[in-house]
């Protein structure tokens, strides 16, 4: 399935970023000709640099807030497919600068929206949102891609309010019948891997600090999380993509992508679960001793629409997920020459056994 991206001018906003580095890099390995839109990578060091993934695309650096940039790069593009990951991605960071998170993941989708509704031709876009677009009133099943969006924090309705302008853009201006861009939507969350060394994440807190010889203050050991490693999410991103090239029957429907209900362990379980794989792995538990803004709790997601639809679904378990995570920053910080080929082996042997477990994506 995936095949079809061979050739295909591919256009990623937020190429720079944890997960968009690791799409571009997968798009790559696929035979696409990728184009990036995106600020400078977020963080120092960045998966983007450290695998030197700017020397085999297009990288232009702009803000998506400015409309008519935005705009007049998407033309020159003409992309075959386009996803839409530039965002302020942080819950903390929401907080101290609320208007920043709006006017990026809001009015930056609308911009992108605005940028396709002018595409005079073929196209295929799917834009990332966030499982924390949902309403999460904490309760134990996971939430359905019907259930009600909002959320208390700015980040959380910022996601909320980004997916509202999809839905009414894909109702008003890209209809069904007649439009040549069809668009699908793709949730997911807490995801982890190699290169991501975002503020206020569990896995780059741990990195940072283990990288110097210190131990990691765990402020919450005992928050549940499903966990899901970053290929995982990005497979269902592509092959949602590849879905509505074929099927426009698909077109505006969003889709949850994410692990198997059961597999939501604990903070803590991740950091000891990292110490059997980095001996540099210790902590310490300051629960108790910090305060800040609110962060929600439990929140799970029904991933059934994507097997019934896409026919896909995770393959990773906790232990490969915390598994292939440590080892690349173990192999990083070890002065790996080479990072781009750690990145690229752990996309093919994360093909090859979604290939093996008889995913569809992969055969």
């Amino acid at each position: 399935m995936l095949k079809l991206f061979d050739g295909k001018k591919v256009l990623v906003t937020g190429h720079t970023g944890f997960k968009g580095s690791w799409l571009v890099a997968w798009l790559r390995q696929l035979g696409a000709k990728v184009v990036g839109i995106a600020l400078d990578p977020p963080s120092k060091p960045s998966h983007f640099e450290a695998a030197s993934l700017g020397t085999s695309i297009e990288d232009n650096r702009l803000d998506i807030r400015n409309r008519d940039s935005l705009k007049a790069c998407i033309d020159n593009a003409a992309p075959d497919f386009l996803f839409h990951l530039a965002a302020q991605p942080l819950v903390r960071r929401s907080y101290a600068d609320p208007a920043e998170t709006y006017e990026t993941n809001v009015i930056g989708t609308l911009n992108v929206l605005e940028a396709l509704r002018g595409l005079d031709k073929s196209c295929v876009a799917v834009f990332i949102t966030s499982d924390k677009c949902y309403d999460n009133i904490e309760w134990v099943w996971g939430y359905r891609e019907t259930d009600a969006l909002g959320g208390p924090d700015p980040y959380s309705a910022s996601k909320g309010a980004a997916e509202l302008v999809i839905r009414s853009y894909v109702k008003s201006f890209f209809p069904a019948a007649s439009s040549k861009v069809r668009i699908g939507v793709g949730r997911a969350g807490n995801v982890i891997g190699g290169g991501d060394w975002a503020d206020d994440r569990i896995v780059p807190d741990c990195v940072r600090a283990w990288s110097g010889g210190q131990a990691v203050a765990l402020r919450n050991p005992q928050a549940t999380r499903p966990w899901q490693h970053v290929l995982e999410p990005l497979s269902g991103y592509l092959t949602l993509a590849a879905a509505l090239h074929e099927r426009p029957e698909l077109h505006g429907e969003p889709f949850n992508f994410g692990p198997p209900a059961h597999q939501n362990h604990t903070v803590l379980e991740l950091v000891k679960g990292m110490s059997r794989h980095w001996d540099k792995v210790r902590w310490a538990d300051i629960s108790g001793t910090q305060t800040g803004p609110y962060e929600s709790g439990l929140l799970k997601l029904n991933c059934d629409k994507a097997l019934h639809q896409l026919r896909w679904q995770a393959i990773m378990n906790f232990e490969e997920t915390v598994r292939m995570t440590a080892e690349w920053y173990r192999t990083f910080y070890e002065g790996h020459q080479d990072i781009g080929a750690v990145t690229r082996a752990q996309i093919e042997r994360y093909t090859i056994a979604a290939a093996s477990a008889g995913q569809a994506w992969a055969q």
